[in-house]
């Protein structure tokens, strides 16, 4: 059988999909991006299932194409011959095809954005808290907080209710290169630290044979796949904080991920991903472009935290904080200071409202 028919007459199923906030548009052709194992896959085949008329599905990673490469394919010959609507191209690399063949509807799945103007551009994120709560089954609020903590945000995970370190293991080894594996690494060990890529690179060379090149192009690439992103510091400006894209992939790679760093990065990453513009005010929390000033503090007690704002007021008032909230693990509490709000909520309520307050805006 030919390898275009067989692709076309035989698309992969996924029978496990949960729906995700993220859809792929009507029209236009599409670019559907994101970091490795946020769901693409997952999104493009539930799309193909929906069609009356199936697209031309082809995996760039299956093995069939290893010894007959896509330019060596009679692809748009097999398009106008049997009169094909749609293409989707998955596991795309810029690069990969000289020239995109000519078809009503193109989508292609990579995981960092083209450089083509003729796609409209859909980066797909890991779960938020909300999402992975429809693929969570528990019984109460606490053991699905619980399991969000320990499975993280990354779709295949969220599936499992028992131990993810097996998954964990194979998704790092087989998503991974081994210098990327090693950068992972050290990046994964200053988890939400601020770093200079300077710093990175020296840490990196202790530890591993590595090109100063490719630790620099490396995390430029990370940062455009969404897996490792900089935020920026208004206190200090000689290094930004590192926040990588699922905390509990980051307490696999690494023991020194203390719970606070990891609930820091919770909160950090649920701003990201609701769109919600902001900057680290130093080591005090996290400053929207509201003045809002976000703090996760998992334990803290109100008393604590209404000591610490005492003596941290007159800062608060220099950066022209309107707002403050707590995050925490289970707390609820509300004070003020002279004219200020302080509101503490549990992470999964705080992230729930986040998230519809960014729709609204």
């Amino acid at each position: 059988m030919d390898l275009l028919e067989y692709f076309y007459e035989n698309p992969p199923i996924n029978d496990q999909f949960t729906v995700r906030k993220t859809a792929i548009p009507l029209d236009d052709d599409i670019n559907l991006y994101g970091a490795r194992g946020c769901g693409k896959t997952a999104l493009v085949l539930d799309y193909l299932q929906q069609k009356e008329q199936p697209p031309l599905y082809i995996d760039l990673e299956d093995p069939s194409l290893i010894l007959n490469t896509l330019d060596t394919l009679p692809l748009q010959s097999y398009i106008d011959e049997f009169n094909i609507k749609e293409l989707i191209l998955d596991h795309y690399e810029e690069g990969m095809i000289d020239i995109f063949p000519k078809v009503q509807r193109l989508i292609v799945v990579s995981r960092t954005p083209l450089r083509d103007d003729r796609f409209t551009h859909t980066q797909l994120f890991p779960l938020d808290y909300e999402e992975f709560l429809a693929f969570e089954h528990a019984s109460s609020a606490t053991i699905a907080f619980n399991h969000f903590l320990k499975s993280g945000t990354l779709p295949a995970m969220a599936k499992h209710t028992r131990s993810t370190t097996l998954f964990m293991k194979q998704f790092f080894q087989q998503q991974f290169s081994p210098n990327e594996q090693a950068l992972i690494l050290i990046l994964a060990r200053f988890n939400t630290q601020p770093m200079t890529i300077h710093q990175i690179y020296h840490f990196t060379k202790e530890h591993f044979k590595i090109s100063k090149d490719f630790v620099y192009d490396t995390i430029k690439r990370f940062q455009e796949e969404g897996l490792l992103y900089f935020v920026d510091n208004v206190i200090r400006r000689s290094g930004k904080k590192i926040v990588m894209y699922d905390f509990a992939f980051v307490k696999y790679l690494t023991v020194h991920q203390p719970f606070g760093a990891q609930f820091e990065s919770m909160v950090a990453l649920t701003l990201l991903k609701h769109g919600i513009g902001f900057r680290a005010l130093g080591p005090h929390g996290y400053m929207t472009e509201a003045k809002e000033l976000i703090i996760p503090a998992a334990f803290e007690s109100e008393e604590s935290i209404w000591v610490k704002s005492q003596n941290k007021f007159s800062l608060y008032k220099k950066h022209g904080i309107q707002k403050i909230t707590i995050v925490s693990v289970t707390n609820s509490y509300q004070f003020d200071i002279e004219k200020l709000h302080f509101e503490a909520l549990p992470f999964y309520e705080w992230s729930v409202i986040n998230d519809e307050s960014s729709e609204v805006s």
